[in-house]
């Protein structure tokens, strides 16, 4: 997607830096990225069962264990920069209100939605089509962490997504 002039003048397309496929049907998701690199973002989540918590991300979530800490720590990882530290800590009383997403594609979203309410029953909802044009469900992990999987959807210039869009100012690529 582009941009028009006035509404953002200093982007420029960057996709070849992200692990995310283009959106389609079809989309294959990128494997498990295995590599060491100084991560530019990560996400650190208080837990009281280290082990409890990193068979929920693993199983239901798709993240792998890249390295554990016995007791301090369990380093789990999805694709490239999709990165999460379990670390000890107190269980959140509630969800928060902030949440955070990792981008799957399409034909993963079922998926996750199944294995996650196999193992939590009622920790997910959705999935819901958003005016952004992607696809997203909502997970409440067993630390009360708000985890948004985010599938975006093909672009189809006569929707009401890409209506949405154009009225942001944002133009779709075949716009």
């Amino acid at each position: 997607m582009r941009a028009h002039d006035d509404f953002m003048t200093d982007t420029y397309p960057a996709f070849d830096v992200s692990p995310v496929p283009v959106p389609t049907t079809d989309a294959v998701p990128p494997e498990q990225f295995r590599g060491l690199y100084g991560m530019p973002m990560f996400v650190s989540v208080p837990t009281s069962d280290l082990a409890e918590s990193a068979d929920f991300w693993i199983r239901g979530l798709g993240f792998f264990d890249l390295f554990s800490v016995p007791d301090r720590l369990t380093h789990l990882r999805r694709w490239a920069f999709q990165d999460v530290l379990l670390v000890p800590g107190e269980r959140a009383d509630s969800p928060p209100s902030i949440s955070v997403s990792f981008a799957c594609v399409l034909s993963q979203i079922d998926q996750i939605a199944k294995a996650c309410e196999e193992l939590r029953p009622g920790c997910t909802s959705g999935p819901d089509l958003k005016p952004w044009n992607s696809l997203e469900l909502e997970i409440v992990t067993p630390e009360n962490a708000r985890v948004i999987m985010t599938a975006a959807r093909p672009y189809d210039p006569n929707s009401a997504e890409a209506e949405h869009l154009r009225g942001m100012g944002i133009d779709g690529p075949d716009d």
